[in-house]
């Protein structure tokens, strides 16, 4: 439901479209001349003017339009009809009437640009003065336009309102949906030499050809630790910082990425769409599911160069790996002790916590350890 006008919806992501009207918010930008739109349909149809892509003729001049609505208004302008509409404001009909003849009489005394409402100007002149008057109320950053501050907004809440029709996969942002919609079409032009695999531009290629390589240009600064990507970089930083960004709105708990909150939504939706075809279970994300699967077919890709040994998955082979080098790179903040495990780090710190999350059933009696709590529920059972 809307709460400003009260107006019901099917699906959450009609309702964020629907209430743009409301905030007035255009979060599409076009690329070519700065003009916002509020619906991608809306930027679609201006790019294909900007293209030439014109699709609609008036026969007399030869002249080129968007849509059949545009060659009518087009034919208005010479023989004077009036299109009929009504507004309850003469200042409303005026903005209407230049629209419609495309007249521009809003000038930047800046660079010279014209703009057919004032409104247009304004949000342009912003650009100059470089004024940012939208600020978040999470980080206190600044934007000039609202739509970008509420662009920004997601980044905290984790809102995603762009779906994929295909898959429902949904995105932050428009231009990944796009991106991603390209990818289903099979639209992807540039190939990896080493494994066939597609991608939609050279860069991507060649950020996936560090998997062959094993490439890994981004290093961290205070543990040295390197990345194949600026991101994972970027991610991995944010755990020496303690920086948690992305807040779910239902409990409060805090994430360093978004990956993390959008996992942990799933926690208090009890959503679980992916299912094993082999066994049946149900896991809330897909990463989740592929890992389970690799029980069935005892997949084991990751091979300890040491001693051979196979891993399911490459972060049991980086564990393992670290017996061979001592590294231990999991350390308590409270007596410097380190780690090789992070979830032995986990259980180290219950002893100054005091916390003991495993809870017998029968008695009450808690532990710090599952396998401590088992060994005590044999009293009960007699096992």
């Amino acid at each position: 439901m809307c709460l400003e006008c009260g107006k019901y919806f099917s699906s959450k992501s009609t309702l964020v479209l629907h209430q743009r009207r409301h905030t007035g918010e255009r979060p599409y930008e076009c690329p070519e001349c700065e003009k916002q739109f509020m619906y991608y349909h809306q930027l679609q149809r201006h790019l294909a003017w900007h293209k030439g892509n014109l699709p609609y003729n008036y026969d007399e001049c030869g002249k080129s339009f968007l849509s059949p609505a545009h060659v009518q208004m087009y034919l208005r302008i010479h023989t004077g009809e009036k299109c009929g509409k009504i507004f309850s404001q003469n200042a409303n009909l005026s903005s209407h009437e230049k629209t419609s003849a495309g007249k521009k009489s809003y000038k930047c005394c800046e660079c010279g640009k014209y703009f057919s409402q004032s409104s247009g100007l304004w949000r342009h002149q912003k650009t100059h003065t470089g004024e940012k008057n939208e600020k978040c109320l999470e980080c206190g950053k600044c934007f000039t336009l609202k739509s970008n501050l509420v662009q920004h907004q997601r980044r905290h809440t984790g809102e995603r309102p762009y779906e994929c029709p295909e898959c429902e996969k949904r995105f932050m942002y428009s231009f990944e949906l796009q991106r991603h919609q390209e990818w289903h079409k099979g639209d992807l032009p540039h190939k990896c030499g080493e494994c066939g695999k597609s991608f939609l531009s050279p860069a991507h290629v060649q950020i996936h050809q560090r998997i062959h390589t094993g490439e890994k240009p981004y290093k961290c600064g205070e543990c040295g630790k390197c990345f194949s990507q600026k991101q994972h970089l970027g991610r991995h930083q944010k755990f020496h910082t303690g920086e948690k960004p992305y807040r779910c709105v239902e409990c409060g708990k805090c994430f360093v990425d978004k990956r993390g909150l959008l996992g942990h939504h799933k926690i208090h939706t009890g959503e679980k769409p992916y299912q094993c075809n082999d066994c049946g279970k149900f896991y809330s994300t897909l990463s989740a599911l592929r890992s389970h699967v690799k029980i069935h077919t005892g997949e084991k890709n990751y091979k300890c160069l040491d001693c051979g040994r196979a891993f399911a998955h490459s972060g049991s082979l980086r564990s393992h790996s670290r017996i061979h080098t001592g590294e231990k790179p999991h350390k308590c903040s409270e007596c410097d002790k380190c780690f090789s495990r992070k979830d032995s780090l986990v259980m180290h710190q219950r002893i100054h916590t005091g916390e003991k999350p495993y809870k017998c059933l029968e008695c009450g009696k808690c532990y710090v350890h599952p396998s401590t709590l088992r060994v005590h529920t044999r009293s009960h059972t007699g096992k």
